[in-house]
């Protein structure tokens, strides 16, 4: 008897469904639509309810989703805006790299694991996952506001920060010991594909735009847009770097083309990215969160949180502790660098199996965490700019 229909279709159908069914009904509550997809993830996943069972399909589904998501996202930034913004986000950047890191290693120190297990706790509270924020951040609007722009750009930065504390985290679980010539090379490749893409693609791509007129393929604009999208998602990959910090200068290139370009690629973002925020769910087991648990992880989770907060909000606070907030908030969601980390501490077997699952419930929790807080900050009157010439401290416009 022939099967109702493909398993993998199907999946499909029910993710798409409940991701949308739990957005909607969280933003009836006034609460972002990407934090009911993630507690769809949770709810109707392997770990809860079991209604969905996704599938390695699904999971690159989801990897096409949080590609499209930012290629979105840089499509709302202009090149020259980000310029901007560099010197201010390399600072945020960086305080918020050294900040966690600190906090981390000395509480799982003080706790009584080893240095060692520490350092991979604290590597793991370090990276931002940008896309939840920049998600919250175009629900609402606020890409154009001079804080996301912060956020967006410093989290460019972590990146390259993160995956270089990948490089050495992973380089003490193996038997050869960190690679330093390697890391040296992964930097000076991870900075030339940064200038690179932030000097010159943009005007590459203003030239061959003008030429497309020339091509027969209908929407030729978007089809030479996917396909610069989906190479530098491959070449930040070869690189070392997140295939989403590609997509993202991608849509920074062709940001001076966005008014055309921008309602295509936002349909395929609604469609692909709600897979995306559902698989981060349901990759949350509720089960490991034993009583013994509890303390450990909700102290982590706080000093992930502050640590963020206070470490990016420090170098902003001449421009005003409201735009220190909102910087600092965004950059509180933990994501795939932290995940990474964990995997490879575990495997390796240089932490325990509780302190895993420690660290995927901070992750889990900081992801939480933002969307909330994040839409109280830029939509509420009160928490506006405290003053039109903030950015006058940094020689930088206001948006």
């Amino acid at each position: 008897m022939q099967q109702l229909a493909d398993p993998f279709l199907l999946n499909l159908l029910l993710i798409f469904v409940c991701a949308k069914l739990f957005g909607e009904l969280f933003e009836r509550f006034k609460l972002p639509a990407v934090l009911g997809e993630i507690t769809a993830g949770i709810a109707m996943g392997p770990m809860a309810l079991a209604v969905v069972a996704p599938s390695n399909s699904v999971q690159s589904i989801s990897e096409l989703g949080a590609i499209f998501l930012l290629f979105a996202v840089g499509l709302e930034t202009q090149p020259r805006e980000l310029i901007n913004v560099g010197r201010t986000s390399l600072g945020v950047a960086l305080a918020g790299v050294l900040v966690p890191f600190a906090a981390g290693f000395v509480y799982v120190v003080l706790h009584g694991d080893s240095p060692q297990e520490a350092t991979f706790v604290a590597t793991a509270m370090v990276a931002t996952s940008v896309g939840i924020t920049a998600r919250v951040l175009g629900d609402l609007d606020a890409l154009q506001a001079r804080a996301a722009k912060i956020i967006l750009a410093a989290a460019v930065f972590d990146d390259i920060i993160g995956i270089l504390l990948l490089s050495v985290v992973a380089g003490m679980a193996t038997a050869d010991g960190v690679e330093w010539q390697s890391l040296v090379l992964l930097l000076a490749e991870s900075v030339a594909f940064a200038v690179f893409m932030i000097f010159i693609a943009p005007r590459i791509i203003r030239r061959m735009h003008g030429r497309l007129h020339h091509v027969t393929t209908r929407n030729a604009s978007l089809v030479v847009a996917l396909l610069i999208c989906l190479a530098l998602s491959v070449a930040a990959e070869k690189i070392g770097m997140a295939s989403i910090v590609g997509a993202f200068f991608a849509g920074l290139a062709f940001a001076d083309f966005a008014p055309g370009l921008r309602p295509q690629v936002n349909a395929l973002s609604e469609f692909l990215a709600p897979f995306f925020f559902f698989m981060m769910g349901a990759q949350l087991d509720l089960h490991v969160l034993t009583p013994k648990l509890i303390l450990p992880v909700a102290v982590i989770s706080i000093l992930a949180i502050l640590s963020k907060v206070i470490g990016c909000g420090l170098p902003l606070l001449p421009e005003g502790w409201r735009t220190a907030l909102k910087v600092g908030v965004g950059m509180t969601p933990r994501g795939e660098v932290g995940l990474i980390v964990a995997l490879i501490a575990l495997n390796a077997k240089m932490i325990s199996e509780e302190m895993y699952a420690i660290v995927i419930l901070m992750i889990a929790v900081t992801t939480i965490f933002a969307p909330p807080v994040l839409r109280v900050l830029f939509r509420y009157p009160r928490f506006a700019d405290e003053r039109a010439g903030a950015a006058a401290v940094a020689g930088e416009p206001v948006q």
